[in-house]
């Protein structure tokens, strides 16, 4: 890739939607501004339930054909967000998706929970040595709550990170290249109580059910959040984005729900915590990812 924008971002998720609930405000935002937002998703997703009894059908317990119809979610929801570069690891197909913990379809051989991390991590090495960004996104070492696939996304994204660095790692894919900034996700426990709260206040008809806030992946207390990137203006981005997921989301306003019709608040501003890289201010939240990155200036990321 050539010509490559002065800011550059990489998510790295574990199945189709859940860009667009973690990140998908933030991947608009800086998609808005210039910068270069790259996602890597690493599996299509194949044993989702699915929400519309019309879809039901596409299921891996019937057609087995869900896989690819989620990609093509995939594609929409990044209309949504404006997102013009979005990838497979190792190509569309090429790790299933792995099922809930403790379920059979763990063990299923081209699973990514089974893939050998080092392997799964040298198709991450080839894009970032393409792409080069000076920031990567992905989940902490518990996925956000526990599914294999996102666990395996953490330890994938985490070991490409040290080995696109490393000289003497796969020359041919590319020349060595050390990424900046790795944030995990994540969410303040008090954003996630105000959120229910406000949930709570519009009525409990809207699903169903309500969920927890132990429901919600990545919830840590409010001193563990290092970045607080102010995307409120593009919460309508997001949602579209999520709603383009309709087998596996409902939206509805500012909430959502997903398989188990327990509602859950839609985050418009959204969070991280630094885990790699040095932050850039002195103290508080960061509101920007690329904040004290080296050549990095402006909206449109001009530098280097």
């Amino acid at each position: 890739m050539t010509d490559l924008p002065g800011r550059r971002l990489l998510l790295v998720h574990a199945h189709p939607d859940d860009e667009s609930i973690n990140n998908g405000a933030t991947m608009a935002k800086y998609a808005a501004e210039g910068a270069l937002v790259t996602l890597v998703t690493c599996t299509r997703g194949e044993e989702g339930e699915v929400i519309p009894p019309a879809l039901a059908h596409l299921a891996a317990d019937r057609d087995d054909t869900l896989g690819a119809f989620r990609a093509g979610e995939l594609a929409a929801a990044m209309k949504e967000l404006g997102v013009t570069d979005h990838r497979f690891l190792g190509g569309a197909g090429r790790y299933r998706d792995s099922g809930m913990m403790g379920a059979p379809q763990n063990d299923h051989p081209g699973c990514f929970w089974r893939a050998e991390v080092d392997e799964a991590a040298a198709a991450l090495v080839e894009v970032i040595r393409e792409v080069r960004p000076q920031v990567l996104v992905t989940y902490d070492p518990n996925g956000g709550y526990g599914h294999p696939d996102h666990i395996q996304a953490h330890r994938v994204a985490m070991r490409a990170v040290e080995l696109a660095a490393e000289k003497a790692f796969r020359k041919d894919l590319g020349e060595p290249y050390e990424i900046a900034k790795v944030y995990w996700n994540c969410v303040p426990r008090s954003a996630v109580e105000e959120g229910f709260a406000r949930l709570r206040a519009a009525g409990k008809e809207l699903f169903p059910g309500i969920a927890s806030v132990d429901d919600v992946p990545g919830v840590v207390p409010d001193e563990e959040v290092t970045a607080a990137i102010p995307t409120a203006a593009y919460a309508a981005a997001k949602a579209a984005a999520m709603r383009a997921h309709a087998t596996q989301i409902a939206v509805d306003g500012p909430f959502f729900a997903l398989s188990n019709d327990l509602g859950q608040p839609l985050f418009a501003d959204e969070y991280y915590r630094l885990v790699r890289g040095e932050p850039g201010v002195a103290e508080g939240r960061e509101a920007d990812l690329f904040a004290g990155v080296s050549g990095v200036s402006g909206p449109s990321g001009a530098g280097a």
